[in-house]
């Protein structure tokens, strides 16, 4: 090991690692940390993570948390491991918006707040700010967590306030939110309208729109993560017998 180069060690060793060892490796010096925490180390990271043997499911109740990772030859689960909530946290009190690659965006329901939290690192980020960005409503507010092509990690906030659509991004790397603009129809800014959480595919973040009763209009909004443009595409066909719940599942 003392032969290797650090960049063979860190890019063809340690990005086959689990992410908790990533991190405790950050800990071994500055250079360490520094090669540990680019944007190349956790692309290729990610990517080499992505296969049957690492995934996991977050099971959250009233009272604890856990991870059971998922057997995929037999279709069964592993023994659960406990995972600490690293911030405060009350009892009902964490909601799961939305999730990419390991990494969840969620909310404290007592106060509002918006975090990004790794539960294997145990690593989070407070994303509310003193001027009122970070804030989410439910059954108003709409959440997708998404990279670009720069593969930075952000968060399209999607909020409705009496009657007014305003649209933020926030940036990991800057840490800092700032407006988009979003040009729809004034009656999706209504309450008769759920918007669905986003769903990232191809560099496009997808959210459906669905009025709140029988015969409703329907719509999926996408919204392209590099221009950072919307446009809206019509909806599948909706049997006539009733109300639909949809959800944009896309590979």
């Amino acid at each position: 090991m003392a032969d290797l180069p650090t960049h063979t060690i860190v890019f063809e060793i340690l990005t086959t690692l689990p992410a908790k060892d990533v991190g405790r490796s950050k800990s071994v010096c500055k250079q360490w940390y520094a090669l540990l925490s680019t944007q190349d180390f956790v692309k290729i990271h990610c990517s080499r993570s992505v296969v049957s043997s690492n995934q996991r499911v977050l099971l959250i109740d009233d009272l604890t948390c856990s991870v059971r990772p998922i057997i995929s030859n037999n279709n069964d689960y592993g023994p659960s491991s406990t995972v600490t909530f690293p911030f405060h946290h009350q009892n009902n009190d964490v909601s799961i918006l939305s999730h990419l690659n390991g990494l969840l965006c969620v909310c404290l329901n007592h106060t509002y707040e918006l975090l990004l939290w790794n539960p294997t690192t145990t690593a989070f980020k407070r994303l509310s700010t003193p001027d009122s960005h970070g804030f989410y409503i439910n059954n108003l507010d709409a959440i997708g967590l998404y990279v670009d092509a720069d593969d930075e990690y952000k968060v399209l906030h999607i909020k409705r306030r009496s009657g007014v659509l305003g649209v933020y991004v926030y940036s990991r790397e800057v840490d800092s939110w700032r407006n988009i603009p979003f040009i729809t129809r004034q009656e999706y800014l209504s309450p008769h309208f759920n918007w669905s959480a986003g769903t990232f595919c191809g560099g496009t973040l997808y959210f459906t729109v669905c009025e709140c009763w029988i015969g409703g209009t329907n719509v999926v909004i996408c919204f392209d993560v590099n221009s950072e443009q919307f446009k809206e595409i019509s909806f599948p066909p909706v049997p006539s017998n009733g109300m639909v719940q949809a959800l944009a599942c896309l590979r």
